[in-house]
């Protein structure tokens, strides 16, 4: 497993500079089976690492342009009638694929966005009363800009709950820069992929082998108290007029199990709770009232949560 993440490393490499943390975390997403939001302003490569990491795996790779004049049936397909056959025949959207990028999704309103709803929880969409399973690789990685520029709508909590982590994505330090200027300043579009020569490393069939391994990835009991006792403080906290939900729960106790096989590891430690748990519950709560007037951030509270929580031997 761990041959094959750095595998995946090594071929991201190739066209993404820096990155690394955010590169690990959607190898644990990846591990787990879970959906990611990448945000970050424009600019920060959040589009061309989706295309590089999806590049590594050996897996159908889908692109959405999320847009404000988008519909529902653009995303998942509609019954067309074939006057041949004399029958209803299903023209497949762009979310029949196994690795989906759902590009600038906060720039498509509140309906179109729920489109991914039942996908993302079931890996099953319903179109005409008839359901198609999208497989058990399906994998969404959306990408957004901060909700407070020109031209977006938020995320509704339902769909912000299915995504594993929240990704925000700032600038490369000075030294990273420098390189990304150095490799890529000779022309003003987004390189191609092609260019880089990324080859895929992971097939279908071992993702399924890999999985079924880090879902037995020993987590002790007091471990699951650690994790429950995390996630209901959030909905205790004095700064948070919403906390997480039980999905936080299971998604946090899944993400360490990928997080310790990804460190060598067959079992779960403090250490790997702590890592994600800010990815993982930074966009499943919601500020006080009180709390946004003061300047209070997600991931402060949430750090806060970590200190108060008594730590398992």
């Amino acid at each position: 497993m761990q041959t094959i993440a750095e595998a995946i490393r090594a071929e991201v490499r190739k066209a993404v500079v820096g990155q690394d943390e955010v590169i690990g975390l959607l190898l644990t997403s990846l591990l787990v089976g879970g959906h990611v939001l990448l945000e970050g302003v424009p600019g920060t490569a959040k589009t061309l690492l989706t295309q590089a990491f999806a590049a590594g795996l050996a897996l159908e790779f889908g692109r959405i342009q999320f847009t404000p004049d988008l519909m529902p049936g653009d995303v998942l397909g509609t019954n067309l009638f074939n006057f041949q056959t004399n029958a209803f025949t299903l023209i497949k959207g762009p979310i029949f694929t196994q690795l989906l990028l759902a590009d600038e999704i906060n720039r498509t309103p509140p309906k179109t966005q729920a489109a991914l709803l039942q996908a993302m929880n079931e890996r099953v969409i319903t179109i005409d009363g008839t359901d198609h399973a999208l497989g058990e690789e399906f994998m969404v990685i959306a990408t957004q800009n901060p909700i407070e520029q020109h031209g977006t709508y938020p995320l509704p909590e339902a769909q912000l709950d299915r995504f594993l982590f929240k990704i925000v994505i700032d600038y490369p330090d000075r030294d990273q820069e420098r390189e990304i200027v150095r490799r890529h300043g000779d022309r003003s579009a987004m390189p191609r992929l092609a260019d880089f020569g990324l080859r895929p490393v992971l097939a279908a069939a071992a993702l399924g082998e890999i999985r079924d391994a880090v879902a037995g990835v020993t987590l002790a009991d007091t471990l699951v108290d650690y994790i429950v006792d995390i996630v209901r403080a959030t909905r205790q906290h004095a700064s948070l007029q919403f906390g997480a939900s039980t999905r936080a729960a299971n998604m946090l106790a899944a993400a360490a199990r990928a997080n310790a096989a990804l460190q060598g590891r067959d079992f779960v430690i403090p250490d790997d709770v702590k890592t994600l748990a800010i990815p993982v519950l930074r966009h499943r709560i919601v500020l006080s009232p009180g709390a946004e007037i003061e300047g209070a951030a997600a991931e402060g509270i949430v750090r806060d949560i970590l200190d108060r929580t008594a730590v398992p031997r």
